[in-house]
């Protein structure tokens, strides 16, 4: 997603923000283009509060003059605004290319709506393109690895083997403490079945996954910005 795109896309989901609101900061290059935007606006006045999705949000957060307060205190929030990693026509997503899947799952459920950024190259016919990220325990993930493969492949999925998530050869741990295995399936045939199946594995944390969560897909693209409402 290059730069003008994303800041296309930031600048039409900072529409839908409104004076008072308590709004969900999402994680990766496209929120953060919105991070700077709202910035922007609250420093001419605007007044919201924010929950984070991830620690490096927070952190951005804050040096920008953005005020946080806690989920919990803060939910049920009016607005989620986050970036996707693919999205289909029906709204469904694949979120976690860079980590913050659980918290972002969260946030998001604990909002009464989430607009997704995004430019059109992220927007496909059918998910499974972007390796799917789950979240996993830390305890007994190889075994947690293997039941993920076999949940696949009672769906067709017999190809897939998850591969845990490295950096440096050394496994990538989310802001949780957890670790993520990514997921080819190349083209998901039906996303709320392997969301569900998934679900259903033990020592699965979350998945990025997000069926029926967002309710707008903001799309820049070289016709512009089109808005896909659920």
């Amino acid at each position: 997603m290059n730069e003008s795109l994303k800041l296309a896309a930031a600048r039409r989901a900072l529409d839908f923000v409104e004076d008072g609101m308590k709004l969900g900061l999402g994680t990766g290059s496209s929120a953060e283009a919105f991070l700077e935007l709202l910035a922007e606006k609250i420093r001419s006045g605007l007044k919201i509060t924010g929950a984070a999705t991830s620690e490096r949000t927070e952190e951005k957060a804050r040096a920008m003059g953005i005020p946080l307060g806690d989920l919990d205190r803060l939910a049920p929030l009016d607005l989620t605004i986050d970036g996707t990693d693919e999205a289909d026509r029906e709204l469904n997503l694949i979120k976690g290319g860079g980590g913050a899947l659980l918290r972002e799952k969260i946030v998001a459920a604990s909002s009464r709506r989430m607009i997704v950024t995004a430019d059109s190259s992220k927007l496909v016919d059918r998910l499974g393109r972007f390796p799917l990220p789950v979240e996993v325990s830390r305890f007994g993930h190889l075994t947690t690895a293997r039941r993920i493969a076999e949940s696949a492949a009672r769906l067709g999925y017999s190809h897939m083997q998850p591969t845990l998530r490295t950096i440096a050869d050394t496994p990538f741990s989310t802001d949780s403490g957890n670790l993520i295995y990514d997921c080819a399936f190349v083209a998901i045939a039906d996303a709320p079945a392997l969301a569900t199946s998934l679900s259903g594995v033990p020592g699965v944390v979350e998945h990025g996954l997000f069926i029926g969560v967002a309710t707008s897909l903001v799309i820049a693209g070289a016709d512009g910005v089109n808005v896909i409402e659920a």
